[in-house]
């Protein structure tokens, strides 16, 4: 992959669970700046300042972090969680926590503009439907990820496990646009 082109990250999503029922409604007293409307959404959504993220805490202690914009970073919001869910008394085995990474969306500006009509019919596996979205979608399945692609040259990378797996996705779609 050409190095000189910024692969910006814009989210990381990331859940783990902590294998215990959890009490939302005490815990809603802990959390500052959380909220909990069970008749509206069963998890309650907590958002943490440092790091800057969102989490949706279940019942049955499964957590999902967004909005961090690294993958240390969302692991540290979620420790941080963790933490603030100890307080209120439930017992947690820290050591025992898995932290699986759901999702990685970067941006990157590929400083050319793009043809989406020529490469709606090159692209295996793209939709391209200018009415309905001005990006074109182009799936790649090993790694399975998914690209918006605009025809600014700016282009979306959604669906990652790892930074690695989107380097190596940018690095196939570029040798793909080059050979079209």
């Amino acid at each position: 992959m050409a190095e000189h082109k910024k692969i910006i990250i814009e989210n990381v999503v990331a859940s783990t669970n902590i294998d215990k029922q959890l009490p939302l409604d005490k815990l809603l007293t802990v959390l500052e700046a959380s909220e909990y409307e069970p008749e509206q959404f069963p998890g309650l959504v907590y958002r943490l300042k440092e790091p800057r993220a969102a989490s949706l805490i279940f019942r049955s202690g499964k957590i999902i972090c967004v909005g961090a914009r690294s993958v240390p970073e969302v692991k540290k919001a979620i420790m941080e969680i963790v933490k603030k869910i100890k307080k209120a008394g439930v017992r947690v085995d820290e050591k025992k926590l898995k932290i699986k990474i759901e999702n990685i969306v970067v941006t990157v500006n590929l400083e050319k503009e793009l043809n989406l009509d020529e490469l709606a019919f090159s692209l295996e596996a793209s939709e391209y439907e200018p009415e309905q979205f001005p990006g074109l979608v182009y799936r790649l399945f090993e790694p399975k990820v998914a690209f918006l692609l605009f025809s600014s040259g700016r282009i979306v990378c959604a669906g990652a496990k790892s930074f690695g797996d989107v380097k190596r996705a940018i690095s196939i779609l570029e040798r793909k646009l080059r050979s079209i």
